[in-house]
């Protein structure tokens, strides 16, 4: 092999490698409902939310008409089969804006609104279980990594499916106000996240996060585009090891 080809083929090697490590980055999988975790919350003994049969899959037809919407894959149709993560979100009144969720896990999904962009500072976030083949809710709040249920944001008209690890619901929040000082305020940072979820003792898994958005979005805005921060460059942990290749071959070159 001649240098210009050695050269060549270091340069693809240390390419491949930094795909591989944005893939990995970006892989998402299904956790198992019964997995032991280290961050988990039990439900402390509050009124369940009642939840009735959602009859139809969740549609991305409104999205940028009249529903927000995000997704993971980018514009992947929650009506299909397949590992999508979709949620939409359209303003009924005030602060009440109603909610479509879709995603994969044999646990929960989940949809947070943070108030900054480091996530996980009380975090209002709404939870969509697999309860042994029907759906259960919880609202609740994540905290350093750590969903607590409380049960007490005012939720209505919660409707839910699941078919296999597929999870859908439906359901109208009152979301709080993103700051204190605005009479309305409905800029926030969107999450879609799953985890493992325990039917027997109600007990949710840390959120695995699925999509961030990168920036504070309005959630009364349906033509917001949200951009998942998750999806970014190869990490610097992975640059530097494509640079170890390369320089290793490099040198190979050389002798």
């Amino acid at each position: 092999m001649d240098n210009i080809s050695r050269l060549m083929f270091a340069v693809v090697m240390a390419m491949a490698y930094m795909a591989m490590g944005a893939e990995a980055q970006n892989t998402t999988m299904a956790p198992n409902s019964n997995a032991t975790m280290a961050n988990v919350t039990m439900a402390p003994n509050v009124t369940m939310t009642p939840v009735t049969a959602l009859m139809v899959n969740i549609s991305m037809a409104e999205c940028k008409k009249s529903q927000l919407c995000a997704a993971k894959p980018p514009d992947c149709d929650p009506a299909v089969a397949g590992s999508c993560f979709f949620v939409s979100i359209k303003k009924s009144l005030g602060q009440i804006f109603s909610f479509q969720l879709r995603g994969v896990s044999s646990g929960y999904i989940a949809v947070g609104l943070s108030k900054t962009s480091t996530q996980g500072q009380n975090d209002t976030t709404y939870v969509c279980a697999n309860n042994n083949g029907k759906v259960k809710f919880f609202t609740a709040l994540l905290d350093k990594g750590v969903l607590t249920i409380n049960n007490k944001l005012p939720v209505e008209s919660v409707k839910g499916s699941v078919n296999g690890q597929t999870i859908q619901c439906t359901f109208s929040a009152t979301v709080p106000n993103a700051t204190a000082t605005r009479s309305i305020d409905t800029n926030y940072y969107l999450s879609i996240s799953n985890g493992t979820f325990n039917s027997v003792t109600d007990t949710l898994g840390s959120p695995q996060a699925i999509l961030n958005s990168d920036k504070a979005v309005d959630l009364n805005d349906p033509n917001t585009t949200v951009l998942n921060s998750l999806n970014s460059a190869p990490s610097a942990f992975c640059l530097s090891q494509a640079l170890l290749i390369l320089i290793g071959v490099l040198g190979m070159m050389m002798l």
